[in-house]
């Protein structure tokens, strides 16, 4: 199973937010800043290597506090 993330809502999530595409671990990869944004919402995507290849989709929310 592979993991990408998809769907980075606001946009800039995506320069602060990693994922690890063989663990599925979510890292953050720049300094988060309450002020700037106190939300990301975005979509985590979990595909196999068969044939047909399957996937499911699973929605993250991160709250700022």
């Amino acid at each position: 199973v592979t993991f990408a993330v998809t769907n980075y809502n606001p946009p800039a999530g995506k320069d602060v937010i990693s994922i690890n595409p063989k663990t599925g671990e979510i890292h953050l990869t720049g300094p988060l800043d309450f002020e700037d944004t106190n939300i990301f919402d975005f979509r985590i995507e979990a595909k196999d290597q068969g044939t047909p290849s399957l996937s499911g989709h699973s929605k993250v929310i991160l709250e700022v506090l």
